[in-house]
């Protein structure tokens, strides 16, 4: 049998042989015995150099074609296989589109952060300006510049964080309305809220907390009153508890302040006549506040006998606390969504 004909048997019969191939490994196979090294192909490829030099070009047209012909085989029938392993796949992974999809929990605002963009919102449309300063301070700003020298016995109040001797985590908001006054170098009028976090050594229950959040106010002016102070109060009682609401002032004592008042708002529960919340009072404390102190006012560069002013601070806790009746404030740090749900920001 001459060269040919063997080329074209074998041609006919890998033409006939590769359909029955089923699989990847299997036509690799198939193409290792035709096309390998040691493959039918390359035996007959060997009978070249026994041949005539006026033979080998016609030798190798018919090889060359011979073997195309074979990986054409080949390439066709990998491409059948590779789209039934698809429609296999397919098959078997087939979504049924008339069944419910899955539904993905939406994310929403923390409850704390909730109610202190409540307020800010409130505030800005009083025409306050929302500050902000660092969680870390010095000792001068949380302490000296409010009226609290080293050694004065009000710091026992607020169990402080130390990281130096004159660095700590901030027992308040306070230091940032002291560096909005030293900023103020025309020492004109102020009128911010300061929102943030605050730090303080405590033993954590269902009433106090390690770090919590601060939304301390402060105005500064000619004319500010203990009115003016009253008013504004007045307005965050009844935007965060509902528009009946009414406050008192009692009279209290803080360093940064002169006079300063506990402020109190009436009970929502019972309307102000007395029940288990209010401890029979008709009244829940809600926050401090009071005049700022002429200390302070000098301590920043501010003319005391020019400018007076009025602060209040308030726990954002505290706050959403009451209003939703909320009675362990370890439940805003727990992250348990059954908890987060109840409070949809919509």
């Amino acid at each position: 049998m001459n060269v040919k004909q063997q080329l074209e048997n074998m041609i006919a019969e890998a033409k006939e042989q590769v359909l029955i191939v089923k699989s990847i490994h299997e036509l690799n196979e198939f193409k290792s015995k035709y096309l390998g090294k040691k493959g039918s192909f390359s035996e007959i490829a060997k009978m070249m150099k026994d041949l005539p030099n006026d033979e080998k070009p016609v030798f190798g047209k018919l090889t060359n074609e011979a073997k195309q012909a074979i990986n054409e085989y080949i390439n066709n029938q990998r491409v059948i296989i590779e789209e039934a392993i698809i429609n296999e796949k397919l098959m078997k992974e087939t979504i049924d589109v008339t069944l419910p999809g899955k539904e993905f929990g939406i994310g929403q605002t923390h409850l704390l952060t909730q109610i202190k963009e409540e307020i800010e919102d409130l505030f800005i449309g009083m025409g306050y300006q929302v500050m902000e300063g660092p969680e870390v301070e010095i000792d001068e700003y949380n302490f000296e510049k409010l009226n609290l020298p080293k050694d004065h016995p009000a710091r026992d109040m607020q169990d402080t964080f130390y990281i130096t001797d004159e660095t700590l985590l901030r027992t308040h908001t306070s230091p940032v309305q002291v560096r909005t006054m030293l900023d103020n170098s025309e020492k004109g009028p102020i009128k911010i809220i300061c929102p943030g976090k605050v730090y303080r050594r405590d033993d954590d229950d269902a009433t106090h907390s390690h770090q919590f959040m601060q939304i301390e106010g402060l105005v500064v002016d000619e004319k500010t009153s203990m009115a003016d102070l009253k008013g504004t109060l007045l307005e965050v009682a009844k935007k965060m508890f509902g528009s009946n609401r009414d406050i008192r002032l009692r009279p209290s004592y803080f360093p940064f302040t002169e006079p300063s008042v506990e402020v109190d708002v009436s009970c929502a529960n019972c309307n102000g006549k007395g029940c288990n919340i209010c401890k029979h009072t008709g009244w829940i404390e809600i926050l401090g506040a009071g005049m700022v102190n002429d200390k302070v006012l000098e301590a920043s560069g501010y003319d005391s006998k020019k400018y007076q002013g009025f602060a209040f601070g308030m726990g954002v806790e505290r706050i959403a606390m009451l209003k939703y009746g909320i009675n362990d404030i370890r439940m805003f740090y727990l992250n348990d969504l059954r908890f987060n749900k109840q409070f949809t920001n919509e």
